[in-house]
């Protein structure tokens, strides 16, 4: 079993060090395994050019500073940040494991209408990861919203999809509907994790959850920050797709749609 966390942060004018304290207040006392921060949590999301100000290395302050909690803590904590590779800039996460070792690191794959592709290189790859012993993708925000990506992870072998996020309140149907129709579809865990409050013009819709291998919610959170968790089983994953085999079927259905 993965005790997982989502840190439903209201990040708006902090700097970097305030976020990590925020999270640090969250998490103590908390025995997680796992804990999901939000899309560019580091930097903050609607923060116009400090997003290439604020970017840094995968190895970079901020990802030191986040490993010393995480060890401090015994918890891996994934996050989005601004990640420079060079004079290359991108919408990054970062998971950092329990002893403080980077075991993750993934690049936006699909970058959306708006101010982000005036910042902002697409990654090229999925990424996976494994925690606690259960297999896990990596995603991010609008990454989630193409059912290719989420299914292209669970045919990988991913048994939970990790997307952090920075949903806005008119687009709340995201976290409501398309999230947990990729979970069932997929028979995996999703762990939708998004900003609260506002910021910018942004108003963020919150509703972070923590979807089962059913589609159903078994943790979310309303429009306030705050810290979800809940319980993940690998029996649960196996039990869904033993129901409802779509992954297996999807072989024999390709060849039909061929």
């Amino acid at each position: 079993m993965l005790k997982a966390g989502i840190f439903q942060s209201n990040g708006a004018g902090l700097r970097p060090a305030e976020r990590l304290a925020s999270l640090a207040e969250a998490i103590a006392g908390q025995q997680l395994d796992l804990v999901v921060c939000p899309e560019l949590f580091m930097s903050g999301y609607n923060v116009g050019n400090d997003l290439h100000k604020l970017a840094e290395p995968a190895d970079g302050p901020f990802a030191q500073r986040v490993a010393d909690l995480a060890r401090q803590t015994g918890t891996a904590i994934c996050y989005g940040y601004p990640e420079r590779d060079g004079k290359i800039v991108y919408n990054s996460a970062l998971v950092v494991s329990g002893t403080g070792a980077v075991i993750a690191n993934h690049r936006k794959l699909a970058i959306p209408p708006g101010f982000e592709q005036n910042f902002f290189a697409a990654g090229n790859q999925l990424t996976s990861l494994e925690i606690g012993g259960m297999k896990c993708a990596l995603v991010i925000c609008y990454d989630v919203e193409f059912p290719e990506t989420v299914r292209a992870a669970c045919m990988s072998g991913a048994q939970i999809v990790i997307a952090p996020t920075a949903l806005g309140a008119q687009w709340d149907q995201v976290a409501h509907r398309v999230v947990p129709a990729r979970a069932f579809e997929n028979g995996c865990y999703a762990l939708y994790a998004n900003h609260a409050g506002s910021e910018g013009d942004i108003t963020y819709a919150g509703a972070s959850c923590i979807v089962d291998p059913d589609g159903r919610d078994v943790a979310r959170a309303d429009d306030q920050p705050q810290l979800i968790s809940a319980p993940l089983e690998a029996a649960r994953v196996a039990a869904a797709r033993a129901r409802l085999p779509y992954l297996t079927d999807l072989v024999a259905l390709r060849a039909k749609l061929a």
